[in-house]
């Protein structure tokens, strides 16, 4: 197939660097290029599992936490006010 392309001039520098490096034609690198898109593009996504946290039982609480006020002295002192 043959046919026109207007590449953004990030693209086109990527590309020419890609085909001095590997010493292919343009065309070459073009189509690999979009090959190893495409086969990305088309790939199924992948089922990641999702992530778990183990829980730990870290017993009852040693501080009441139904009165903040009284929480906050004993965790810090009666300076906290």
């Amino acid at each position: 197939m043959r046919t026109t392309l207007t590449l953004e001039p990030d693209v086109g520098a990527r590309l020419q660097r890609m085909r001095a490096h590997r010493k292919l034609s343009l065309k070459a690198v073009v189509n690999a290029v979009m090959r190893e898109g495409l086969d990305h593009l088309e790939a199924p996504d992948r089922v990641h599992k999702p992530f778990q946290t183990q829980s730990v039982d870290l017993g009852s609480c040693r501080m009441p936490l139904d009165d903040i006020g009284e929480a906050l002295a004993l965790a810090e002192g009666e300076a906290w006010q």
